[in-house]
């Protein structure tokens, strides 16, 4: 076993079987670069106590592992969009690339890396402040004023504004590479909105949980505190604005572009372990100089915005006009430090690669000490001396464009010249020649290879570490002790995502004691309680309405299918009355396409126009809204909501909307088009979906607090189901379907009453008596009183901050279905009750258009706040 000097028995412990086959499966890394994982023929001092730990499995449970990492993100949904040109697949969810193996970081090896990160930040901060104040770089020459003032980052409109506490940047993010010396050296660095904190605590939580004998062993450092950290900053900072007007605590939000971002995942996993409400731009409205978040409960002031948003895009108004994801007037808002940014608008010119040639001067100038963690060599050649210098040796470096668009017929991404021909080069060196100032070039550096588990070896893949530093709001900066590492495919020169490069789990080891401080905060004062119920945004609300609507849509549709195949399937023949019932039913509900025969004018051709359209995502090819289509448009709504679902909850909607699609395209595949609902399979799917949304709608009544969000999504499934189930019945009704045994049965499937009205009614089949079971029965949850006593129950719990609910409810009839059962007949005394057709079809018409009008009025009320509307201020 291990001594406390990690020397190894080989012949009375297995972890030197685990050493040894650690290094004969280790392939070593490409010449010129710095091999993290061996020194010579020997694995270095952490990993060999890495490999002793895992015992006798050693190597051998790599595999095992790897699958368990894999299955962990699939089961925890964690995704990550990848939008690059060319690809078929770009902007779909893709799973998040996580290897098997960490990558550890020695205790020596850590302290250097965050003195030189904690004095970066601190530098950047004041960089950001003396160009947005008084501009001593720009005048002494540190700093070239073309650079900064041709760069978009740079904001004009924010020249001379102040920040609330005096903080710019609250989080920074730090691209670290080890160079051939195994010294660590800035790449490049991330001020406006740096992502991969939510991506690497995920790697951490999955990977930590594979070894943990190792993770405890190794006395890997925990990473809560940094999170803590960054929350208590911007708290701290955004007290004051809070106190100053009044509004008792301050609010902070997370501020997400949206669900088309390619990190969203990201934003919802964040904005749910910090505790923070996420919120687009759509969610926020300026009034005056204050910002406000748009509630179901009216309008709420926000006193701190952690933002996952580029500059440009934040205010429409002074900055990107073509914006669809900012807040208008926002820089108002900052301008008057009326709401803590971070990081604040402004400080994107900082990472320009261009940059880093200054920083070494600069950091003599403003802390009176050199660089402890130097950069990358880099040149400017907006500068024409530097340029002349560097044109000449080009073949050695890495040309960057100073920033995003700064040549737009020239690349986009860096370009390692090494790789290119010896024409391209002096292409390149022709267009750099013709716009100096639109590009940087650096000194090339073969980034150091970390061992990845690979087709049972432990195979080198260049890597870059992404480290973060954290403002405490007092001039001090704490470096979280971990990042995200980002290894390249086979390709030696390129460490990106949208490349197809993976990530690793960072473990800083420590000599010292391990950090156990947990994300659970201090306890909590009666007092405090109502501080920590955040107002459902409209934005979620809407979604949370529309997924109700959708569930109970895509359940009606499943229903109808089902019912139209056993209708088919029967071998006797069906009544021309069902058959046009069903066929009107099927086409106003959008499982046949609009102009479809119907199943008395051509049974097949109707039979083949439903099941071609059950798949149809979009509804392009068969023109009809059937179940594919309500499955995307649920999905999309839980997407919008990730940060509300559980994992379950979310994981069995994306279930639903993958198992049928592939089921219904393994159907089309296996069997011709005239097969239609004979293909047994096709049933099955639909049964398959059927018990998957059962369980969806579980998750929906049991598994969701009862707030006003909650609400509004019972509502939109209430309200569909009183607009179904009348248009149903009115169907039947007016088609004289119901004088038919066939009619009868299926009315009953569809209300899913089957059972209850044998139960009551053992072989009678009687209108009066049907009406009463699916009208009249306030007991019967598909009956349409009881549709209507619930929805009249969750109306009256609406917050009234839009108008009075009796409004809501007056749209809707005050008792019961709107008709006793008298009044949808005649009684005729002796000879007997005689329903009325026309009555009840009034009923269902009434119901229906009360129902449509019920779901625009909530709409109106609840999901778009007009913006001139100052009863929603609560300020």
């Amino acid at each position: 076993m291990l001594n406390s000097q990690f020397e190894l028995d080989p012949d009375r412990d297995p972890a030197a079987e685990a050493l040894r086959a650690a290094v004969a499966a280790a392939l070593p890394a490409t010449p010129g670069h710095y091999d993290e994982l061996r020194s010579g023929c020997e694995l270095r001092a952490p990993w060999a106590r890495f490999f002793a730990l895992l015992g006798a499995e050693g190597l051998g449970d790599l595999d095992r592992r790897a699958e368990q990492a894999a299955q962990q993100v699939r089961h925890n949904g964690i995704t990550h969009n990848v939008y690059a040109e060319g690809d078929p697949a770009a902007g779909a969810d893709r799973p998040w690339p996580l290897r098997v193996l960490p990558f550890l970081i020695e205790p020596h090896e850590w302290a250097g890396i965050e003195a030189g990160v904690r004095q970066r930040a601190a530098l950047l901060d004041a960089m950001a402040a003396d160009v947005y104040g008084e501009q001593r770089l720009l005048r002494e020459g540190l700093l070239p004023p073309a650079l900064v003032f041709g760069h978009p980052g740079y904001l004009r409109p924010l020249q001379g504004a102040g920040v609330p506490g005096g903080v710019r940047l609250h989080v920074v993010a730090f691209d670290l590479a080890r160079g051939p010396d195994g010294q660590w050296c800035v790449v490049s660095q991330r001020t406006q909105a740096p992502s991969g904190l939510g991506y690497l605590l995920e790697n951490r939580l999955i990977v930590s949980r594979l070894y943990p004998e190792a993770y405890r062993e190794l006395r890997v450092q925990h990473l809560a505190s940094a999170y803590r950290r960054m929350l208590d900053t911007l708290h701290s900072l955004a007290e004051p604005i809070a106190r100053a007007a009044g509004d008792g605590a301050p609010q902070l939000a997370l501020w997400t572009p949206g669900p088309y971002s390619e990190t969203y995942f990201e934003h919802t996993y964040l904005a749910r372990y910090l505790g923070l409400p996420l919120v687009e731009g759509a969610d926020l409205s300026v009034r005056g100089e204050r910002l406000y978040l748009k509630t179901v409960q009216g309008l709420q002031p926000v006193h701190g915005l952690l933002r996952r948003l580029d500059d440009a895009w934040c205010d429409p108004l002074e900055l990107r006009p073509d914006s669809a994801l900012g807040v208008p007037g926002l820089l108002q808002v900052l301008r008057a430090q009326q709401v803590v940014m971070a990081n604040a608008l402004g400080a994107g010119f900082l990472e320009s690669p261009a940059v880093h040639g200054f920083m070494p001067a600069i950091a003599l100038a403003l802390q009176g000490q050199p660089l402890a963690l130097p950069t990358i060599e880099t040149w400017w050649c907006g500068e024409a001396a530097v340029w002349e210098q560097v044109r000449g040796d080009l073949a050695g470096a890495v040309v960057r464009p100073a920033f995003h668009g700064a040549d737009p017929g020239g690349p986009r991404d860096a370009v390692i010249m090494a790789t290119q021909s010896p024409a391209e080069r002096v292409r390149l060196a022709a267009r750099i020649a013709q716009q100096p100032e639109a590009y940087a070039v650096q000194r090339y550096l073969p980034f150091s290879q970390a061992p990845v588990w690979d087709e049972a070896h432990l195979r080198p893949r260049s890597a870059l570490l992404r480290v973060y530093a954290i403002a405490d709001g007092a001039g001090d900066w704490q470096v979280l002790p971990g990042g995200l590492t980002r290894t390249a495919t086979r390709d030696a020169y390129f460490v990106s995502m949208q490349r197809g490069g993976t990530s690793l789990d960072t473990w800083v080891m420590t000599d010292g004691p391990v950090d156990t401080y947990s994300m659970l905060p201090q306890r909590l004062r009666p007092e405090q309680l109502a501080g920590h119920r955040w107002p459902v945004a409209s934005r979620t609300a809407e979604n949370l309405f529309w997924m109700g609507r959708y569930t109970e849509r895509t359940e009606h549709l499943v229903r109808l299918a089902l019912a139209t195949a056993d209708l088919i399937d029967d071998d006797d023949d069906a009544a021309p009355a069902v058959l046009e019932a069903v066929s009107q039913l099927a086409e106003a509900s959008g499982l046949a396409p609009p102009g479809v025969p119907s199943l008395a004018q051509a049974p097949r051709v109707f039979e083949r126009a439903v099941v071609a359209a059950l798949g149809d995502a979009d509804g392009a090819a068969s023109g009809a809204t059937s179940i594919a289509y309500n499955l995307a448009a649920l999905s999309r709504s839980a997407n919008a909501l990730r940060e509300r679902l559980s994992t379950e909850h979310g994981r069995l909607v994306r279930a639903m909307r993958e198992d049928f699609q592939r089921d219904v395209a393994r159907v089309a595949g296996a069997f011709p088009a005239s097969a239609g609902f004979a293909a047994t399979e096709l049933l099955d799917a639909l049964e398959h979906l059927a018990g998957q949304l059962a369980a969806v709608t579980g998750a929906q009544t049991d598994r969701m607090t009862r707030d006003d969000g909650w609400r509004l999504l019972t509502i939109g499934r209430l309200t569909e189901r009183l607009i179904a189930m009348a248009t149903t019945l009115r169907e039947f009704v007016a088609r004289g379907a119901l004088a038919h045994a066939q009619g009868f049965d299926m009315l009953l499937t569809l209300f899913d009453s089957t059972i209850t009205f044998r139960a009551r009614h053992h072989g009678r089949q009687e209108l009066l008596a049907l009406l009463d079971l699916l009208v009249a029965d306030e007991a019967n949850p598909r009956a349409l009183a009881c549709t209507l006593r619930r929805l009249r129950t969750e109306l009256r719990k609406l917050p009234a901050a839009s108008g009075p609910i009796e409004g809501l409810l007056a749209l809707l009839p005050q008792e019961g279905a709107g008709a006793t059962l008298a009044e949808l007949g005649t009684d005729l005394g002796a000879d007997g009750f005689v329903v009325d057709d026309a009555r009840v079809v009034a009923l269902c018409d009434r119901l229906a258009e009360a129902g449509a009008r019920l779901s625009d009025e909530i709409g109106r009320r609840y999901f778009a706040l007009a913006a001139g509307d100052e009863r929603h201020l609560y300020a």
